[in-house]
């Protein structure tokens, strides 16, 4: 890999009369995230000019949007994302909750130090601006980036915790919220997993039920994702990529954010997982729904 040599591709495809696509689309696509940053940092010394604003004056609309998501490091995509989603217009409570309840704690520890140092204001500021009610406390719970991380599992606990859970829903006229986040933010995931099977054997249903009849909006949105999370990750992105695009229109937000963000991280999980629930490829699914450059881009980075 020549940083040099692939900075020099970068200015020809982009130099003259009309844009290469193709060449800008292979370039990028077979470098890693930070060979890109490798890439941007020459194309500045050698070229002396800034590669994200030659690629934004020469790209336009969602395959723009791909290729200069692939240039920004993964911390700061988050960061942005996070921002575009608390400040854009309207609030885009998905990506909130997407981002919130998948990263690790490290990542969202990244995402906190560089959201303040980017924009003068924490993240918990911000969301507490944008959201209210039980909702704001799970994405701030989340945002504090607290779970136990261990693997320790307390069998009387867990049980006790099911018990909790059934006590504070199912069993009672109304719901209590509260216990509903302390136990599904901050508990260990094998500990979590462990209290789900009890909770199962207590009220005969599966929690995800019991949560989709207790509450609603994106209350339910966001509890339903911190245990999809913990049962299996790429599930939950593979059924975030399928909701982006099946029926009319596409959520392109959606689609883009989790192709760039996930590229590098689990793909080849989420393609699996998404052949085996939807019993169609992601590549297949991408090919028909999108098209032009942004469907190459994002077919490159599915890979496969």
């Amino acid at each position: 890999f020549s940083a040099e040599q692939e900075a020099q591709a970068l200015r020809k495809a982009m130099k003259g009369f009309g844009t290469d696509e193709d060449a800008i689309i292979e370039i990028l696509t077979k470098l890693n995230v930070s060979q890109r940053q490798q890439v941007l940092i020459t194309y500045k010394s050698s070229i002396g000019r800034d590669l994200i604003d030659d690629l934004k004056s020469e790209l336009s609309g969602n395959f723009e949007r791909v290729i200069v998501g692939m240039m920004t490091p993964t911390t700061m995509y988050d960061v942005h994302e996070l921002r575009r989603a608390l400040k854009g217009a309207g609030t885009d409570e998905g990506c909130l909750i997407e981002i919130l309840a998948s990263r690790t704690n490290e990542e969202i520890r990244r995402i906190n130090e560089n959201y303040k140092l980017q924009y003068g204001r924490t993240l918990e500021e911000d969301i507490v601006s944008d959201t209210s009610s039980m909702f704001r406390r799970v994405l701030v719970s989340l945002a504090t980036g607290n779970r136990d991380e261990g693997m320790y599992v307390d069998d009387a606990l867990a049980q006790q915790d099911a018990q909790c859970l059934y006590e504070a829903g199912e069993k009672k006229w109304g719901t209590d919220e509260v216990q509903f986040m302390a136990i599904l933010c901050t508990r260990n995931r094998c500990h979590l997993l462990r209290v789900f099977d009890a909770y199962r054997g207590i009220a005969d249903k599966d929690i995800t039920d019991s949560i989709k009849s207790e509450m609603s909006g994106d209350l339910e949105d966001a509890l339903l994702a911190v245990v999809k999370c913990l049962r299996n990750k790429p599930a939950y992105f593979a059924e975030r990529l399928y909701k982006s695009m099946k029926g009319l229109g596409t959520d392109d937000n959606t689609l883009i954010r989790v192709m760039v963000s996930r590229s590098e991280i689990d793909m080849l999980d989420i393609r699996r997982e998404f052949l085996t629930m939807y019993g169609k490829s992601l590549y297949s699914f991408i090919k028909g729904d999108c098209s032009g450059d942004y469907r190459k881009v994002l077919l490159r980075l599915c890979g496969g």
